[in-house]
């Protein structure tokens, strides 16, 4: 039985972020977010300082460097949306997202997470960001599905890899298993069997979604104390989520420092097997959504394995344990953290074998 906190108690304005939830743990160091902090800016050092290192080790720098820029846009503009969504009250994030637990609303997280073009460790700063100001738990984790890969820019990228036939049934693959997977979770949530968001609000009755517009354009005023607040806003509220992230880059590095790259596509060519090894290979590196595509591509082209590359892009998304852990943390609960994985990846699997088989 999931235990209650203070956190089902806290107010829902915009300093809600500043309630004794937020405040849990201060005293503490945080081992996580500054060991891992370390490792990672060593591999750094690495990368740029010690040409002559060995060779394992320079894997591993050189790692964290490709992680590193490949993603440090993503997480500074997860950060700033932090801070803005913070600024924004609980009942004009359940007017834009519709309400928790309708179809309706899991379409507009769904189009919000294909729309947003931001790396995946940018997404999760801002799911985890609207969760805390009100979406339900199967927008967000419908959010989180929809949104790694199906930005934009890297939509068109993987259309010129692998063709636009192929990229437009992964698009329209990955919005199904996000929208089922969401409307699973709140049926669960509705049955008892998941905890409910207790961040989740009501709009008053002649609510408009103008004025509380105008209100946080108004909280958002040029200024550099205003700018600076933000910033440490921004990264209060990413904190847990950096320090997964962190983890997950340290991890990452030192998996591809240890793994052959050679026996990567080797080992994922059309089969039950491949279709497996594509899974767990997924779900232990730590790849950015730059990095995925290409990746896909290539398993799609050279492997031959039109199954093996949509389970690659969508089981990163599904199964990534940066995104289970601040999932944890952010709802208190591994009930809900673990419905993400244990719903979308069935689908995942059944989706990649049928499009073996077709392809």
């Amino acid at each position: 039985m999931e235990s209650k906190t203070c956190c089902q108690s806290k107010p829902s304005g915009p300093s809600a972020e500043s309630s004794c939830c937020g405040d849990q743990g201060k005293s503490r160091a945080d081992w996580l977010l500054w060991g891992s902090g370390l490792l990672f800016a060593l591999g750094i050092a690495v990368h740029f300082l010690f040409p002559a290192a060995p060779k394992w080790l320079m894997t591993y720098g050189h790692g964290c460097a490709e992680l590193l820029s490949r993603a440090w846009w993503g997480l500074l503009f997860g950060i700033v949306a932090v801070a803005v969504i913070g600024r924004f009250p609980r009942e004009l994030v359940a007017a834009v997202l519709g309400k928790g637990g309708t179809l309706s609303g899991l379409f507009r997280a769904v189009g919000a997470g294909v729309m947003l073009d931001l790396c995946n460790h940018g997404i999760l700063m801002v799911g985890m960001g609207l969760y805390k100001r009100g979406a339900s738990l199967g927008q967000t984790i419908a959010f989180l599905i929809a949104s790694p890969w199906n930005s934009l820019s890297l939509t068109l990228i993987l259309a010129a890899l692998i063709g636009w036939k192929w990229m437009i049934a992964f698009i329209l693959l990955s919005a199904l298993v996000a929208i089922v997977t969401g409307w699973i979770v709140d049926r669960l949530v509705i049955a008892g069997k998941i905890p409910a968001n207790p961040n989740a609000t009501d709009l008053p009755e002649g609510y408009r979604i103008g004025s509380a517009v105008k209100g946080v354009l108004a909280s958002l005023k040029p200024g550099w104390l205003n700018y600076l607040k933000l910033a440490r806003e921004g990264l209060a509220g990413s904190r847990m989520v950096l320090r997964w992230i962190l983890f997950g880059f340290v991890l990452a590095a030192l998996v591809r420092a240890l793994v052959p790259e050679a026996s990567f596509t080797e080992w994922f060519g059309p089969s039950i097997a491949g279709l497996f090894l594509t899974l767990l290979a997924t779900s232990l590196i730590e790849v950015c959504s730059e990095g995925s595509s290409p990746i896909a591509a290539d398993i799609l082209t050279r492997a031959h394995a039109p199954g093996n590359a949509f389970v690659f892009l969508m089981a990163g998304a599904a199964t990534d344990y940066t995104e289970l852990l601040s999932l944890r943390e952010t709802t208190r609960s591994w009930k809900a953290a673990l419905a993400l994985p244990l719903i979308s990846t069935p689908q995942v699997l059944l989706i990649g074998w049928l499009l073996q088989r077709a392809g």
